[in-house]
C-alpha cells in the first residue's frame, strides 16, 4: 500500500471578499503524478503553495509525512544574484565527481544542451545576476532536478522551455520515483506525465483518474450528467472531447474514461475545422499570393540564421513552425512582417519577399505591447473596432468577444493597469482579432494563457478564414490548431515535416547522435585502429561521393518542397509528392550513416 506524504485538510483561503479555497480535502501519496488544472486566477499557485508549506491556510491544516523531502519550483526564483551557476546548481561537488554521475550529466545536457552550457557566457563559472529570467529558471529547476525529493512540486516547468526541453522534461520525471504535483498549461505534457488530475474551480477540487485526455472525457460526461454548466462551455468540451477522440493520436495507454459515453457525447459533433471550406473563403478574401519567399536569407547582426530559402504561405495555410532556440524562428516572421508592413520595401539581407496586395497582417509578438494603463478593458477592444466577422456567418461584437476570452461583463470595466501578465496576453490577442486580419502570425500566444482560456482561442481560430503561422512551444497546440509543420533545425534550412513534431525531435536526435559519432571520430584512435592508406584514400573518395548524392538529395528535397506549395489545395497531388519526399528521406538516412561508418576509416 502506497505511503501517504501530504494531507490537506478542510483547507480554506480567502483573498480580500473571495474564497480561492472553500473547505478542500486531498492526499498526495507515494507514486502519485498529479497535474493541477484551472482557470488563471482560481486558485492553482495558492493550493501547492500550501501543500508545499509555503503559504498557510486560513482554516484547516496541511500535514507532511515525517522527514518528507520536498522539492519545490515556484514562479520566482531564490537564487544568489551573485553565486555562479556552478555554485547553484552542482553546489561543492568535484568536477570527476559531477561528471562520473549520470543523473548531473543528463539534466545538464536535457535543460542546457551539454556539460559545458553551451548558451551561457562563461559556461557552469557563468554569474546568475545578469541572466535572463528564463535562464535563472531553468538553472532553478536543474537544480531542483539533481537532487533527490520523495515530493516534486512545479509551478509552471515548461515555460522558457523549447519542444526538445520539454519532451526531455517529460521523459526524465516519468523515470523518477518521486512523487509529483505540477501545475501547468501544456496539455501534451500533463498526458506525458500525469496519472490523476486535479481541477481548481470556484473554491472546489474535483479529482480525476488519468492524465489530460482522460480528464476532458471525465469531465464532459460529469457536465453531462449534473447539466449545471452553461451551454457555450458544454460545447467547448465536447468539442475539445471530439479532437481527442478522432483527431489526436491516442494519447494515453490505460484510459479510464467510459468509451460509450464519450462515443455517445461526440456523436454530433462535425471536425474541429471544415478545412477545404476555410481554404475556399481564404481563397476569396487573400487571392492567390500571400507571401512568396525566393532565396530568402536570414540574418541577425552577423549571424546568418536561414540561407538561401524558398517557400511559400498560401491561402488558407495553417502553418507550425518548430525549432531549436536562436535558429531564426522569430526572425523569419519578422523578416516577413517588414515586408508586408513597407509594402515590400524592406527586404531580408538576401532574396526577396512578395507580399500579396490584399494581405492585412496581424502580428503577436512575445513582448506585451504597451497600453493605456488607465483604459478599461472592453475601451481598450472597441478602440480597435465594435464589432468583429469571425467568417462563416458568425459576428461578435467588441463585448461578445471579451466573454469568450474570460473578460466577464465585471471584468471588462477593470483597468488595463490590474491586469495580470496572462490577461494583458489576452487582451493583445482580443485587439488582433478585432482587427480583422488576414493572415495571423502568432509568437508564442500560449504563454501565461491557462487551459480553459486556451480552448477558447482554439474554438475561434477554428473558425478563421485566414493563413497563420504559429511558433509555440506547447505541442498540444501546434497540432490542435495547424495543419502542416515546418522546421528549422539549425542547419539553415527550412524543412516541411509530415510527421509533424514526432519527426522534428526524431531528426534532432539523429542530429546529436551524428555530432557525437564525428567527435568520436575526430579523436585519436590507438595504434592498433589505424587504417593503411589505401583503405583512408578509398573512404575519402566514398565519402565524398556520399557527400555529392546527399547535395542532389537536398535540391530535389527543396523542389518537393516548393511544388507541395504550390498544389496545397490539391491534395491527391500533395499526398504524391508527400510519398516522394519520403523516400527520399529514407535514401538520405542510409547515406547520412554510412557516411558516419566511413568517417572514422577515413
Amino acid at each position: 500500500m502506497a505511503v501517504n506524504l501530504v494531507n490537506v485538510e478542510n483547507v480554506s483561503k480567502v483573498y480580500g471578499t473571495r474564497a480561492l479555497l472553500d473547505g478542500v480535502s486531498l492526499g498526495v501519496s507515494e507514486g502519485d503524478r498529479i497535474g493541477v488544472v484551472g482557470r488563471n486566477g482560481d486558485g492553482k499557485t495558492t493550493l501547492i503553495r500550501m501543500l508545499a508549506k509555503l503559504e498557510d491556510a486560513d482554516t484547516g491544516r496541511v500535514t507532511h509525512s515525517g522527514g518528507l523531502r520536498t522539492g519545490v519550483l515556484t514562479q520566482h526564483d531564490s537564487l544568489d544574484p551573485a553565486a555562479t551557476v556552478r555554485h547553484e546548481v552542482i553546489g561543492d561537488m568535484a568536477d570527476h565527481e559531477w561528471a562520473g554521475n549520470a543523473k548531473v550529466r543528463d539534466v545538464l545536457t536535457g535543460l542546457f544542451g551539454g556539460l559545458d552550457l553551451p548558451g551561457f557566457p562563461k559556461g557552469l563559472d557563468t554569474v546568475i545576476g545578469p541572466l535572463s529570467g528564463g535562464e535563472r529558471r531553468r538553472i532553478a529547476l536543474a537544480k531542483l532536478l539533481i537532487e533527490e525529493q520523495d515530493l516534486i512540486v512545479l509551478d509552471e516547468p515548461t515555460n522558457h522551455l523549447d519542444v526538445e526541453g520539454i519532451a526531455w522534461l517529460a521523459k526524465h520525471l516519468q523515470n523518477r520515483r518521486s512523487a509529483l504535483v505540477c501545475v501547468t498549461h501544456d496539455r501534451w505534457f500533463l498526458d506525458q506525465v500525469c496519472t490523476r488530475m486535479w481541477d481548481v474551480q470556484r473554491g472546489d477540487v474535483y479529482e480525476y483518474e488519468g492524465g489530460y485526455s482522460d480528464y476532458v472525457f471525465a469531465r464532459a460526461e460529469r457536465e453531462r450528467i449534473a447539466a449545471t454548466e452553461e451551454a457555450k462551455r458544454q460545447n467547448l468540451i465536447r468539442k475539445e472531447l471530439a479532437w481527442l477522440r478522432r483527431g489526436a493520436p491516442a494519447r494515453t495507454s490505460k484510459p479510464r474514461f467510459r468509451v460509450e459515453a464519450a462515443n455517445e457525447l461526440i456523436a454530433d459533433v462535425p471536425p474541429p475545422r471544415d478545412s477545404s471550406e476555410l481554404m475556399k473563403f481564404a481563397s476569396s478574401r487573400l487571392g492567390r499570393t500571400v507571401f512568396d519567399l525566393e532565396d530568402v536569407t536570414v540574418q541577425a547582426g552577423p549571424k546568418v540564421l536561414l540561407k538561401h530559402v524558398t517557400w511559400q504561405l498560401g491561402p488558407g495555410d495553417r502553418i507550425g513552425l518548430v525549432g531549436v532556440n536562436g535558429a531564426g524562428k522569430t526572425s523569419l516572421l519578422r523578416a516577413m512582417a517588414a515586408a508586408a508592413r513597407t509594402e515590400g520595401e524592406e527586404q531580408p539581407a538576401g532574396g526577396r519577399v512578395t507580399v500579396g496586395r490584399t494581405v492585412k497582417l496581424a502580428y503577436l509578438s512575445q513582448e506585451v505591447a504597451e497600453l493605456d494603463p488607465t483604459l478599461r478593458v472592453l475601451e481598450a477592444v472597441q478602440q480597435v473596432r465594435e464589432r468583429v466577422d469571425l467568417g462563416k456567418g458568425r459576428e461578435m461584437t467588441a463585448g461578445q468577444l471579451c466573454e469568450t476570452f474570460g473578460f466577464n461583463k465585471e471584468k471588462q470595466w477593470t483597468p488595463v493597469g490590474d491586469l495580470s501578465g496572462g490577461e494583458r496576453r489576452r487582451l493583445q490577442l482580443l485587439r488582433l482579432l478585432m482587427d480583422e486580419p488576414n493572415v495571423l502570425f502568432l509568437d508564442e500566444p500560449t504563454n501565461d494563457l491557462d487551459i480553459e482560456t486556451l480552448t477558447q482561442l482554439e474554438d475561434v481560430l477554428d473558425g478563421w478564414p485566414g493563413s497563420m503561422i504559429v511558433i509555440s512551444h506547447d505541442r498540444f497546440f501546434v497540432e490542435r490548431t495547424t495543419d502542416r509543420v515546418f522546421a528549422l533545425l539549425g542547419d539553415g534550412t527550412l524543412r516541411m515535416l509530415p510527421r509533424g513534431i514526432d519527426e522534428y525531435l526524431e531528426r534532432r536526435r539523429r542530429m546529436e547522435e551524428a555530432v557525437a559519432a564525428q567527435a568520436a571520430a575526430a579523436a585519436p584512435k590507438p595504434a592498433t585502429t589505424e587504417r593503411s592508406a589505401a583503405d583512408q584514400r578509398a573512404a575519402k573518395k566514398e565519402l565524398q561521393k556520399i557527400e555529392r548524392q546527399l547535395d542532389k538529395i537536398s535540391e530535389k528535397e527543396s523542389r518537393l518542397h516548393a511544388q507541395i506549395a504550390e498544389n496545397a489545395t490539391d491534395f491527391g497531388k500533395v499526398a504524391d509528392l508527400d510519398a516522394q519526399l519520403r523516400d527520399l528521406t529514407g535514401e538520405r538516412e542510409e547515406l547520412e550513416l554510412r557516411w558516419l561508418e566511413l568517417a572514422e576509416d577515413a
